[in-house]
């Protein structure tokens, strides 16, 4: 299995949308221009662009965002865009999401499955170098600062306040498991046997961490929407600091909110203290941001330990993958790669050892 994000030909990629929009759309023609390939993440590839067209309606311009399915370099083990399209286009009017155009199942355009969804505009905080060191969180007030991460904590409660869960159920995680809990922890366990060759940084931890997780599983039977990769990196902010859109559904399940709150946290932690950063006054640290959320939520919180071990772990799993095909890419020096496992093992090792 190839490691190597795909290239793609940017003339070669306007042909090919020109092509199948014009027949999508039923119209002899379609104008695609602002075309921009930037460098391929490991989830999905990602081009932007702008889709111009008449039909007899009259004029349409559209800026789109297209997302194609990785081929040989996924960090997880059934990638599915059309899940991915699914989950964003069933959470609309509930969270602010883009909205989901057209879908394609048929690898024949671009190799692989991908859709197409609307263009949002505003501020990311940044991953590299992380927000807490520079940028524009870093630049914010103090106040701000606390808006801004505020503003995105409400809407992961009102993700999880969603309560009719019927149109989601296509999310709950597959396989054994009397709980949506124990479906996703035996989901783990199988991507962390499937990342098995990769897991050469800190493998001990990786086991300690799997070994954890899968003896002292909390009996908890609740469930709700899960995003599976909730942080600030992937919310859109608008100028007036509100939620533009949240993005990154890939990992989107059914399970206890603490899933989510725990990786939160732990994200925060991964970009922050782990790389000797100085956390900024406005951004809530660990034991602030669970208060928070309780206060905003109304819920309280349970085995948030558990969970917090539980993200170590999937991040760790994630991030030994990340490391290998990083490597194997040319993208980084190994000695670089395996800090991103560290990192984050390191943290790990704190809430074990705290544990017992």
């Amino acid at each position: 299995m190839s490691s190597a994000v795909t290239s793609r030909d940017h003339d070669e990629t306007t042909a090919t949308l020109v092509q199948y929009l014009s027949r999508r759309l039923g119209v002899d023609t379609v104008e695609i221009s602002d075309l921009s390939l930037p460098k391929a993440g490991f989830s999905n590839e990602t081009i932007l662009g702008r889709a111009v067209w008449a039909d007899r309606a009259g004029a349409h311009s559209r800026d789109f965002v297209l997302r194609i399915q990785p081929t040989g370099h996924q960090l997880f083990v059934t990638p599915d865009a059309i899940r991915q399209a699914q989950v964003v286009s069933s959470l609309a009017g509930h969270v602010p999401v883009p909205t989901v155009w057209l879908t394609e199942a048929d690898p024949a355009v671009f190799g692989a499955p991908f859709y197409l969804m609307d263009r949002s505009y505003g501020r990311v905080p940044p991953d590299v170098p992380t927000f807490h060191k520079k940028g524009w969180v870093a630049d914010l007030p103090e106040p701000q600062q606390r808006l801004v991460h505020e503003n995105g904590m409400r809407e992961l409660v009102r993700l999880h306040g969603i309560a009719d869960l019927a149109p989601f159920q296509f999310l709950d995680t597959p396989g054994d498991g009397a709980t949506a809990l124990e479906r996703y922890v035996r989901h783990i366990h199988g991507w962390y046997e499937w990342c098995a060759p990769v897991r050469v940084h800190a493998p001990e931890v990786i086991d300690r961490a799997m070994q954890y997780a899968l003896t002292e599983m909390p009996t908890d039977d609740s469930a709700t929407i899960v995003w599976g990769d909730a942080r600030m990196g992937n919310i859109m902010f608008g100028d007036d600091l509100s939620v533009a859109a949240m993005f990154d559904w890939e990992g989107a399940t059914l399970g206890p909110p603490e899933i989510d709150v725990a990786w939160w946290v732990l994200f925060d932690e991964f970009l922050c203290e782990s790389r000797g950063a100085t956390r900024l006054p406005g951004i809530a640290g660990r034991q602030e941001f669970f208060a928070k959320y309780e206060e905003l939520s109304g819920r309280s919180l349970r085995n948030i330990d558990y969970y917090s071990v539980l993200g170590g772990l999937v991040l760790s799993i994630i991030n030994s993958r990340l490391a290998d095909l990083l490597v194997k890419s040319g993208a980084t020096e190994p000695a670089m790669a395996a800090k991103f496992v560290t990192w984050v093992t390191d943290i790990t090792t704190r809430h074990l050892d705290a544990l017992g």
